[in-house]
């Protein structure tokens, strides 16, 4: 290319006379000039070279970054993903056993409902927590079926000795035998709620039954005892309002 620019400018120096160009002697000015066109040609050529190159690595950098920026990203969306889908696994089992406990409970109140009652040694909810089976226990004693309900409390006891609720169970074991005569049973179902369970709320409660259940045996000292004990170790509550009354009246009857 450059020998081609040479054959051109050439012939153009005959033409422009020697005149038209001043060079040292013995140099010829034409070639001269080529020369240094030639020199500041490959300057540019240099010079755009080096700006391409810089363009270029900026280029690449700037492709880095953003390559480094979507790997960044992808890791988070995988992370999200993975954390969503094992909230989602949890929140299911938690949902999954919330319904089997509902199911549970609906399957044993409908089955109260249509008369049936838990078969000996078997819970009212075969499948539900220590909470679903008193549940169903205390409604078979709201509902005045006071056998059932007492063999599903004894049941109750049996499976679930350290619940929160075994105290309360107790109780109302003692008082499903209460309502039906059984005195005799009802004193030693009473008396198991005083003695173990001291720090249950059912013990007052639990102490006035005791006087009512040998008021019942006419054992009128062991009556006045319990009575007594709950005024004096319970007086501001309900009970030992009603042991009084009873005392009051064991007072009018002369017993």
């Amino acid at each position: 290319m450059r020998f081609g620019k040479l054959i051109i400018l050439v012939p153009l120096a005959g033409l422009f006379g020697c005149e038209t160009l001043t060079a040292p002697q013995g140099e010829d000015p034409v070639l001269a000039r080529l020369a240094e066109l030639e020199r500041r040609l490959e300057s540019i050529e240099r010079v755009v070279q080096n700006r391409s190159l810089v363009d270029l690595t900026q280029q690449v950098a700037s492709l880095e970054r953003g390559v480094a920026g979507l790997q960044g990203d992808t890791e988070t969306l995988i992370y999200n993903a993975t954390t969503t889908a094992e909230r989602q696994r949890d929140l299911y089992a938690d949902l999954d056993e919330r319904i089997q406990s509902l199911e549970a409970r609906l399957e044993a109140r409908v089955g109260m409902l249509e008369g049936g009652t838990p078969a000996p040694g078997e819970l009212p909810v075969p499948g539900g927590t220590d909470r679903d089976n008193y549940q169903a226990a205390f409604e078979l004693l709201k509902d005045q079926r006071y056998e059932p309900a007492a063999m599903a409390f004894r049941q109750f006891l049996v499976r679930y000795p350290d619940s929160d609720l075994a105290d309360n169970a107790q109780y109302w074991l003692a008082e499903s035998y209460y309502v039906t005569g059984q005195f005799e049973d009802a004193l030693a179902a009473f008396k198991v709620v005083v003695d173990d369970y001291p720090r249950s709320r059912k013990v007052p409660d639990a102490l006035l039954k005791m006087g009512y259940c040998n008021y019942e045996l006419e054992r009128w000292d062991a009556a006045r005892a319990a009575l007594d004990q709950v005024r004096a170790d319970y007086p501001e509550t309900t009970a030992a309002r009603l042991a009084s009354q009873r005392l009051q009246r064991m007072d009018g009857e002369g017993v």
